[in-house]
């Protein structure tokens, strides 16, 4: 008999160390899933997500949002025209409620009254890439766009003769961070005794500056250079100079993996480098410590660099780790 109570005894306390057991593993799975659902949603919204550029942004934003245990998510329209698309991506994520906004503008006036609306709702507002004046904003996290176009327009007064004339390649009408860029190589220009041929808008667009280049050479526009306020530009701009035979030295502005193959090709001269994955890392790092209530700071210059021949392979290294991919195979 006490045999026998032993052996019961013994079965009681199994089947209650494995009932433990299984209660503390649903536990666990019960409190990792609300976990998973407390994580801080960050929405950012960049003008497009056609381009080498914009990807590297949302690569950064993406490796923020694996480091720091956020729910990060990238948007953008098909093209950095299609302003009235991005508005309606602003107020989707608006609508989800997130904690907090990371935004890349193309047209300030138009996108005010939405980044108004995420205010309104308490939702901290980043700025990303473009600053605008918008006193509402939490941050600007990127490139100080003006001393990038000097640097671009600097470049070019060591590759050219005084008097030549350059043209400029500027993005869609109305955007600030493209208008400053041009900017700031027109000044540089004229400090180095070049002159400005003409200044077209190409919207940011490959095929489009490819038109405008066209154009302009069938015009019989005279021009010794061309700086585009991106890489886009840039290469369409190559491309319609190729097609005409005419070599003259062309500097873009991003680095973009496209740019840098292009470098490496010895096609375009130059690139101003921006840090687009820092821009996406810091700006979603900064909308996570504002939602918390923490101190921001107000501007976040991520820096520029020439990129040329002498230094594209150490600059597609370091993207091709950051990506972990060869970004120019």
């Amino acid at each position: 008999m006490k045999k026998s109570v032993t052996v019961l005894v013994g079965l009681l306390i199994s089947v209650s160390l494995f009932l433990t057991g299984c209660g503390g593993s649903q536990g666990s799975q019960q409190a990792d899933s609300k976990k998973a659902s407390e994580k801080m949603k960050i929405g950012v919204v960049v003008k497009a997500l056609n381009s080498d550029y914009w990807k590297l942004v949302e690569a950064g934003a993406k490796q923020a949002g694996d480091k720091l245990g956020l729910d990060v998510t990238v948007v953008g329209p098909n093209s950095e025209t299609n302003v009235t698309g991005q508005i309606a991506m602003i107020e989707d994520q608006i609508t989800k409620k997130v904690n907090g906004l990371v935004i890349a503008t193309s047209q300030p006036a138009s996108a005010i009254p939405v980044l108004n609306k995420a205010k309104d709702a308490n939702i901290p507002v980043v700025l990303v890439d473009t600053d605008i004046p918008w006193d509402s904003k939490v941050s600007y996290v990127g490139t100080e766009s003006f001393l990038g176009g000097k640097d671009a327009g600097n470049y070019l007064g060591k590759k050219l003769p005084k008097g030549s004339k350059v043209v400029i390649l500027g993005g869609n009408v109305g955007d600030p961070n493209m208008d400053t860029r041009v900017n700031g190589c027109k000044e540089a220009l004229k400090e180095n005794g070049l002159e400005v041929a003409t200044v077209q808008p190409a919207n940011s667009e490959r095929g489009m500056a490819v038109t405008v280049m066209e154009n302009l050479i069938q015009s019989k526009q005279e021009f010794q250079g061309v700086f585009a306020a991106n890489d886009e530009m840039a290469l369409g701009a190559i491309r319609a100079l190729e097609a005409a035979r005419i070599n003259v030295p062309v500097v873009g502005f991003d680095a973009s993996p496209d740019a840098l193959r292009a470098i490496k090709d010895g096609k375009l001269d130059a690139s101003v480098a921006q840090d687009a994955i820092k821009m996406g890392y810091m700006s979603v790092e900064s909308a996570m410590k504002a939602a918390k209530g923490e101190a921001v700071d107000q501007r976040i210059n991520t820096g520029t660099k020439i990129i040329d021949k002498d230094n594209v392979d150490q600059k597609v290294e370091e993207l091709s780790k950051a990506l972990g991919k060869n970004i120019i195979q």
